[in-house]
């Protein structure tokens, strides 16, 4: 083993368990590990991801005996100088793929050769690498299913390793014990309550949620995935952006209940749930400006509207559509939305109110706790039928019979829009079209206690396919 110290650059990877890169690291010898917090990068976290970062941080600090070094800058100047001062030989690291990253390691790379210290990257934060997985032309598939098919069949998930706590040993840190708080992660204003209550980040975090998910929302997962109100879902997406846990662990954990309580219809399920993760960081990986650009060209002709207006009643939840509400405010409170019921507040942004797809994920990276340039950008460009596998651009989710049908008792409408938890379970869904005597009944006045609907669903419908239809002609 050598006596140099080895630098394990943590990244999107903040665990112990199943970190390729720290798993090398502890091999070789003492383990320096360091995160660096650049706000010169394009697309820097929004509030709710600093926030959930700060207290991943503090948890993975606490897991390292107080051992992390954090770092604020550009990596590229900071990872040289503090080789140079701790006499590191070696630096390691799980690979990233947004665009500027994958550039930027590749710098630094040459220039730490140059120096003569080694530097190493390894693939920890998916299950299989963006550059594999091709098809027969070599070129990338565009389609969903053929590349899951494919994946599935030809290409195993990369190995899951377990390092212990014990195995690695850490150069005591040198730094002040308020260094994570130097960060300013922390909003000012104390507005997070709300993720306090819902969250717990961390590597300890994520494999509690995992075990709950395992336990209590897997068996009914299929179908009762698409119910907001219930506990079907693993809400495992911020554990795995900051990678409090790997795909890989979660794979094995849910294939393994899977065999042993005959659900391995719903764990494949599953499964397929984390493989459109892989699919958006390989549409990611191979058309790298999907963030900003249409991957189907045509819709650079689009007709958005520039309506500030209608933009901030969607953001604030005030649109008189109570699911797309509920949804809206469960965003804004626990910096978390239910997938059925994003996939419903975006359709009503881009194709009701015609607005940018890009109005809606600047929004969305704002505001959510898993926000993910790849999953959003590719989950929004899906909805708006820009991307690749798009949702058909007459594929318009209508609010309220899709709130009747997946919140037939408006549990989840009264959780988040309390203003009407004294309507009937019919009148719940659209208070616009309730009776006088309904509402009265309610307590609920129309333009006072919650807002009337912003637009006719028939009518903006219309107007979405007109525009569509624009697009063809």
């Amino acid at each position: 083993m050598s006596t140099s110290p080895t630098l394990a650059w943590f990244r999107q990877d903040l665990r112990l368990d199943d970190n390729p890169a720290l798993h090398a690291a502890a091999q070789r010898g003492p383990v320096l590990p360091l995160y660096i917090l650049d706000d010169g990068e394009p697309w820097t976290m929004g509030a709710a991801s600093r926030w959930w970062l700060h207290h991943s941080l503090t948890a993975l600090n606490a897991a390292l005996g107080g051992d992390l070094w954090v770092l604020r800058g550009d990596a590229s100047d900071i990872l040289p100088r503090l080789a140079a001062e701790q006499g590191i030989e070696q630096i390691t690291w799980n690979r990233c793929y947004e665009p500027w990253r994958r550039e930027r390691d590749s710098r630094i790379e040459q220039r730490l050769l140059e120096e003569g210290i080694q530097a190493t990257s390894f693939s920890g934060s998916l299950l299989w690498e963006p550059s594999q997985n091709l098809k027969q032309d070599g070129t990338p598939y565009k389609v969903f299913t053929p590349f899951y098919k494919f994946a599935r069949a030809n290409t195993p998930a990369r190995e899951v390793l377990h390092t212990d706590r014990n195995e690695i040993d850490t150069v005591p840190c040198e730094q002040g014990a308020d260094r994570l708080s130097e960060l300013e992660l922390m909003p000012k204003i104390k507005w997070y309550e709300g993720l306090e209550d819902a969250w717990t980040p961390g590597e300890i975090g994520a494999g509690q949620r995992l075990d709950a998910f395992i336990e209590g929302g897997l068996g009914d997962y299929p179908e009762g995935r698409d119910f907001p109100a219930k506990r079907s879902v693993s809400k495992l997406s911020p554990h795995l952006h900051f990678g409090e846990i790997s795909p890989g662990q979660a794979m094995q954990a849910v294939e393994r209940a899977g065999s042993l309580s005959t659900t391995e219809t719903q764990a494949e399920h599953f499964i397929r749930e984390l493989a459109w993760r892989e699919f958006s960081y390989y549409s990611l990986y191979h058309f790298p400006e999907i963030h900003s650009r249409n991957m189907k060209p045509r819709f650079d002709r689009f007709p958005w509207r520039d309506d500030a207006t209608s933009l901030a009643l969607w953001q604030q939840g005030q649109t008189g559509f109570p699911l797309v509400d509920a949804g809206m405010r469960q965003l804004w409170q626990t910096g978390y939305m239910h997938n059925r019921v994003r996939m419903i507040v975006g359709s009503f942004l881009v194709k009701n109110l015609l607005i940018h797809w890009r109005e809606g994920a600047s929004w969305f990276w704002d505001c959510l706790v898993d926000a993910d340039l790849a999953n959003n950008s590719c989950s929004w460009q899906w909805v708006a039928g820009s991307g690749a596998d798009a949702s058909p651009y007459f594929r318009i989710f209508n609010p309220v019979t899709q709130s009747q049908k997946f919140d037939p008792r408006g549990e989840y409408i009264r959780r988040y829009v309390p203003e009407l938890s004294r309507l009937s379970d019919k009148a719940i869904h659209d208070p616009s079209a309730a009776k006088t005597e309904e509402l009265e009944r309610a307590g609920v006045v129309l333009g006072k206690d919650y807002p009337r609907a912003m637009v006719d669903l028939k009518q903006s419908r219309a107007r979405a396919l007109e525009a569509y239809k624009s697009l063809t002609e």
